[in-house]
C-alpha cells in the first residue's frame, strides 16, 4: 500500500511569505547545484552538507573543503537536495503543511521554528553515529518539525489522500493524525535496517525522527497565544470513510487550490449551482483555521544518483 497526500481542507488565513521563500530557495539551490555537474555537486556536498565526523574533530574537512564553520553547515544542508525526487518530495509537504504552522505562529517565530528543527533533526543524526563522513543534505529536518507541529494543531484536519493497493488507485478522505502518524511511524520501524547499514538508501532517519519530535515540543512556545491546541476550532467531517472521490473532483479541487492565491478569489470566482455547496470552492468562515498538502519529504545523507 502506498499513499501521497494531496491537500488538506484546511486554508490558512495568511500568506505564507516564509514557507514560499524557503520553496524557492531550495530550488534556486538546486539548480545552481544543477549546474556544477556531478563532481562539481559532491564538492558541494562537503563544503555546504552537514558531516558528523567534521562536526565532531573525528575527522575534520581539509582546509579546501572548510569554506564554513561546521556548525553553519547544519543550516546550509537544508537547502541542499540529492535529486529531483528528493526536492520534489520535500517541496511538496512543506507547500501542503507549511502554511498552517507558519499561520499560527508569524513569519518571524516560524523562520525560527524552522531553523530550530532542522538542527535538532542534525544533531539527532549527529549523536547516533558521530564519527559518520557522509554528507548529510535535504531540507526534511525543518519539515517533518513541521509535521510535528501540524500534528499538535491540526490533527482532525481533513486531508485529500491518493492511495495505491497493488493495481487499485483511489482518492479519499484521511484525518491528518493519521497522514502524519503514519508517516513518522515508517520512520521507527525503518530505524533497525538504518542501524544495520541494510537499508541501502542513505536516508536519515534519526534525523526525520528528531525533527518531528522537535516540532511537536516546540510548537506550544511558538504559536501565538490566541491558536489553540488539538484542532479545537477546526471542523472536521461529520464522519470518515474510505468512500473513493472521482478524479474530476480532485482535478477541480487542484484548480482552485493552487489557481487561486487567496480565499477571497476563491468566493469571487463564479461557479455553478452544483458547485456552490462544496467546501473548496465556498470555504467556511475564514476565523475556522485551515490550509494545504505533498508527497513524503525524505533528509538524505548520500545523493540517491550516488546510491
Amino acid at each position: 500500500m502506498f499513499f501521497i497526500p494531496l491537500f488538506d481542507d484546511n486554508p490558512s488565513r495568511r500568506t505564507p511569505w516564509v514557507a514560499w521563500s524557503v520553496v524557492a530557495l531550495c530550488v534556486i539551490v538546486f539548480l545552481w547545484q544543477q549546474s556544477l555537474g556531478h563532481q562539481g555537486e559532491r564538492l558541494a556536498f562537503y563544503q555546504y552538507g552537514f558531516v558528523p565526523a567534521n562536526a565532531s574533530g573525528a575527522a575534520p574537512l581539509p582546509p579546501g573543503l572548510a569554506v564554513i564553520p561546521a556548525w553553519a553547515t547544519m543550516v546550509t544542508a537544508m537547502f541542499l537536495h540529492g535529486g529531483w525526487m528528493h526536492i520534489g518530495g520535500n517541496m511538496l509537504y512543506l507547500w501542503i503543511f507549511g502554511d498552517n504552522v507558519e499561520d499560527s505562529m508569524g513569519p518571524v517565530r516560524f523562520a525560527i521554528f524552522y531553523v530550530l528543527c532542522g538542527v535538532a533533526a542534525a544533531l539527532a543524526q549527529f549523536m547516533i553515529d558521530p564519527s559518520s563522513r557522509v554528507p548529510m543534505v535535504g531540507a526534511s529536518g525543518g519539515i517533518a518539525g513541521i509535521l510535528g507541529a501540524y500534528l499538535i494543531l491540526h490533527p482532525r484536519a481533513a486531508v485529500r489522500t491518493f492511495l495505491l493497493i497493488i493495481i487499485f488507485v483511489r482518492f479519499i478522505n484521511l484525518p491528518a493524525w493519521l497522514v502524519l502518524g503514519v508517516w513518522i511511524a515508517g520512520q521507527f520501524v525503518a530505524v533497525p535496517s538504518a542501524l544495520a547499514g541494510t537499508d541501502g538508501g542513505g536516508v536519515a532517519y534519526f534525523a526525520h525522527i528528531g525533527g518531528f519530535i522537535a516540532g511537536m515540543c516546540l510548537v506550544p512556545v511558538f504559536k501565538r497565544s490566541d491558536v489553540p491546541l488539538f484542532g479545537a476550532n477546526d471542523s472536521p467531517p461529520e464522519r470518515w470513510d474510505a468512500h473513493p472521490i472521482p478524479f474530476s473532483e480532485i482535478r477541480q479541487e487542484a484548480r482552485h487550490r493552487y489557481g487561486r492565491r487567496s480565499n477571497d478569489a476563491l468566493r469571487s470566482r463564479v461557479v455553478s449551482p452544483a458547485d456552490r455547496d462544496s467546501p473548496w470552492i465556498n470555504p467556511p468562515d475564514p476565523r475556522r483555521r485551515r490550509g494545504r498538502s505533498g508527497s513524503v519529504p525524505r533528509f538524505r545523507r548520500t545523493p540517491k544518483k550516488d546510491d
